[in-house]
Order: C-alpha cells, then sequence, then structure tokens
C-alpha cells in the first residue's frame, strides 16, 4: 500500500480497484492505522484512508478547528483524487465529521456509514466527556483508561501487540498534543444540528458495540429514528472499537450494506 501528500498536505492511501470508493474517516487522537482490519478484509474494493488534520502525518497549523475545516478536507483530497462518488464510513469524531460532510455534499455520496457515534449526548454524558477533555489538556495519562472503555479485557490481554500500538497512538508530545486537543475539544463541545440530519437522505448504516459507553445504543437508535433513510445494528459484545475487536461481524454488515 503506497502512501502519498495531496497538495494540500493531506496524507493518504488511495487502492483503485475500479469500485466507487469506500472512504474511511478515524476517530480523535487515532490516525488512519485504525482501519487496517477494513482494508484487509475488503480487498475486491477501491478504498481510501487519510489522516485528519492534525493528526498522523497530516499537519494543521490553526489555532482552532471546526467540522467545517474537516468537510473541506475531504472535498479537497476527493477533488485532488477526481473522485465524484464515494461510501463515506466514519468512527465516532469521524462519524461526526461524515455527518457534516453529509449534510453539504449529498450528491458525492452513495451511502454513509457512522460507527461509534455520539448523538443527543445527555448532560451527564457530556459532563463525563468534558471531565476526560480537562484530564487531556493536563496532559495526563489517559491512554489506559481510554483502551478500558474501547477494548475488553480479555481482547486486550489476548492482544497486547494492539495494547502498545494505542498506547504509543495515544501518548502525545508537542505540537501532536496540541492538534489533539483542538479536536479533542471540537468532539467535546459538539451540538448536534438535528435539523440539518432530517434532511440526510443518503442512505445510512448505524453500527455500534452493545457494550459501548460512550456512544451508547440508545444514541445511534435515536440517531436512526432521526436519518429518514437509515438502518441501525448492534455489534454485540462490541466496545468503542468494535471495529478492530469484533472486525468480521462489522465488516460483514458493511459489505451487505454496500452490496444491497
Amino acid at each position: 500500500m503506497s502512501y502519498n501528500f495531496d497538495p494540500s498536505q493531506n496524507y493518504h492511501s488511495f487502492i483503485d480497484n475500479n469500485t466507487e470508493p469506500l472512504v474511511f474517516v478515524h476517530g480523535v487522537g487515532l490516525d488512519h492505522k485504525m482501519w487496517e482490519s477494513q482494508i484487509a478484509s475488503l480487498n475486491n474494493y477501491s478504498t481510501i484512508i487519510y489522516d485528519l488534520l492534525g493528526h498522523g502525518k497530516t499537519p494543521y497549523n490553526k489555532e482552532e478547528i471546526t467540522l467545517n475545516d474537516f468537510s473541506d478536507q475531504l472535498d479537497c483530497l476527493l477533488k485532488f483524487l477526481k473522485i465524484d462518488k464515494i461510501n463515506l464510513i466514519g468512527f465516532s469524531l469521524g462519524s461526526l465529521i461524515a455527518l457534516d460532510f453529509a449534510s453539504k455534499f449529498q450528491d458525492k455520496l452513495k451511502s454513509l456509514t457512522v460507527i461509534g457515534t455520539t448523538y443527543k449526548r445527555t448532560a451527564e454524558q457530556r459532563a463525563l466527556v468534558i471531565e476526560r477533555f480537562e484530564q487531556a489538556k493536563l496532559n495526563k495519562p489517559i491512554s489506559r483508561q481510554a483502551l478500558k472503555r474501547w477494548f475488553t479485557d480479555k481482547y486486550l490481554n489476548d492482544h497486547p501487540e494492539i495494547f502498545d500500538q494505542f498506547i504509543k497512538i495515544l501518548t502525545k508530545d508537542g505540537e501532536d498534543h496540541l492538534n489533539f486537543l483542538k479536536a479533542y475539544k471540537l468532539f467535546t463541545y459538539h451540538q448536534d444540528n438535528i435539523n440539518l440530519i432530517k434532511e440526510v437522505k443518503t442512505k445510512t448504516l448505524i453500527m455500534t458495540g452493545s457494550d459501548d459507553s460512550g456512544s451508547t445504543v440508545e444514541m445511534s437508535k435515536s440517531l436512526s429514528n432521526d436519518l429518514i433513510n437509515s438502518s441501525f445494528v448492534e455489534i454485540n459484545n462490541g466496545k468503542h472499537l468494535c471495529s478492530i475487536e469484533c472486525a468480521d461481524d462489522v465488516n460483514m454488515n458493511l459489505i451487505n450494506f454496500i452490496n444491497n
């Protein structure tokens, strides 16, 4: 798999198998590598993975960041690659970006998939995220806590390489930490634009893990009720990163959805 920078310095990989591409958008603090299980399984499809602004190898130097910045980034990348229509898949913050992109560029979407998204957070749920954001601002080590929310204990015990990989990804310093905080702040204080969401007509699949404490089944069901052309799938025994721990289940549902 080859990686390149576009003229705007967006770090990406495009595998062209002469199908409408599957474009994957990762979560806050992560990078394109979180989608390795999907890329390996979906090797008959054209795929695009990339690093969000201020993540991985894609730079970012403004004081704040917005969903519009992220949507414009994806639009810029698609124009560079001369791609008119995509199947868009987002995870967590990437789901919020995907929903924002869908509200602006529905004509560019064949389908939309959101995994582990937040929606209509309660005051208590928001307070927990704000608390974690405040810890991150102090650069306190939150990586191990995050992994407990993202994976089951059994999976982490059985896959120490995943534990080590994500501890390394989530350990930030210098400019990486500052950019992480910009995106984390956006995620923490995001307010759903319910009226815009109700106008999205793109065929949509919503997935979340049955044991995801931050992006709950109830949130996904509520989103599915507001998206007029959507279906919901609960990933049994999955936590936040069910796309990795329950990759076979997630990939099967994604393939069935794309092909239907």
